[in-house]
């Protein structure tokens, strides 16, 4: 494809990100700039903030979003297999490598998550709610109950992003963590004022959740403070943006468009932080954008077929 698609009409476009300084909003910000190089004078973005759960497809249903991110890509795929996103497509899914990891204080007589059953009247667990929003919060109280820990029996310390969670667990004021983010900073510092341990879920609980098509995965051994073997959890990585499935084809093609080929003005703002620790897979591969746990929206799918480059658009990246 030769030339770079333009839009004919001006449009207005609501995104749906997070809530207002992480990955989703720089996304939705991106890709607003992008497609709005591409747009006629008259067009309007906004970014809405959000919570990158259901509220998203909440919001997509009732028209408040037209493009909208969700995180982890396992939960979309669990509600898909559901039945649950009828209407909704994929525009394509941002790659970030995260886990959902368990951590406690090494004092604690517990070498798996089934073992903190035994102990579960003096526990106090750092996480997120299990509201119907927030998906940390959903996987979490599954995943306790999986491996036969009734949440009912435990104290929580609930907040909706994971760095107060992370904090509340290093300086003592909980006992067990569950929560994701793990190439954060905040992770490295959990260790600082005492010994933790890193607990598996359990086969049992990884197959409860393979089931619904949510995979497991490791964390490196070393990758966490005092992680000293190969660690095998919940998968929690990648970010989705959908859309409903009548999202005019003009605005799909051109958003979808713009992720291949403008992709190093998204990367440029990860490039100055490690690979392995970047909240944004860099560098982005075109053939893992189009691999969506919901179907790719029509005409987003004639863009990536249509694409017989994907190499990226010259010009100079704010943040190069």
């Amino acid at each position: 494809m030769a030339d770079a698609p333009r839009l004919e009409r001006p449009v207005t476009v609501a995104f749906r990100g997070d809530w207002g300084q992480a990955n989703m909003h720089r996304i939705c910000g991106w890709l607003a700039q992008e497609i709005g190089d591409r747009a006629p004078e008259g067009s309007r973005f906004a970014v809405w903030s959000g919570r990158g759960g259901t509220d998203q497809i909440r919001a997509l249903r009732s028209g408040e979003a037209d493009i909208a991110i969700v995180t982890p890509t396992a939960a979309v795929r669990m509600f898909h297999r559901a039945g649950e996103l009828d209407g909704l497509a994929a525009l394509g899914v941002i790659g970030q490598k995260d886990r959902l990891v368990v951590a406690v204080d090494a004092a604690l007589p517990a070498r798996t998550v089934a073992d903190l059953a035994d102990l579960a009247g003096r526990l106090t667990v750092a996480t997120s709610p299990d509201d119907g929003v927030n998906l940390i919060g959903l996987a979490a109280h599954r995943a306790l109950r999986a491996a036969g820990v009734d949440p009912a029996s435990l104290s929580f310390r609930y907040d909706e992003r994971p760095f107060p969670s992370v904090a509340a667990f290093a300086d003592g004021r909980a006992d067990v963590l569950v929560h994701e983010a793990v190439m954060t900073p905040h992770w490295q510092r959990i260790a600082e004022k005492r010994p933790v341990r890193y607990l598996p879920w359990g086969p049992r609980v990884l197959a409860d959740f393979a089931a619904d098509g949510w995979p497991d995965a490791v964390v490196p051994a070393g990758y966490l403070p005092g992680l000293t073997e190969d660690l095998r959890t919940l998968d929690f990585s990648d970010f989705v943006l959908l859309c409903r499935d009548d999202l005019d084809d003009d605005l799909a093609y051109l958003a979808t468009w713009c992720m291949v080929r403008t992709r190093t003005a998204l990367e440029a703002q990860y490039r100055h932080i490690p690979a392995d620790r970047s909240p944004v897979t860099y560098p982005l591969v075109p053939a893992d954008l189009a691999r969506t746990p919901v179907p790719l929206h029509p005409a987003s799918a004639r863009a990536y077929a249509d694409l017989e480059s994907d190499e990226p658009v010259s010009g100079t990246p704010i943040w190069s």
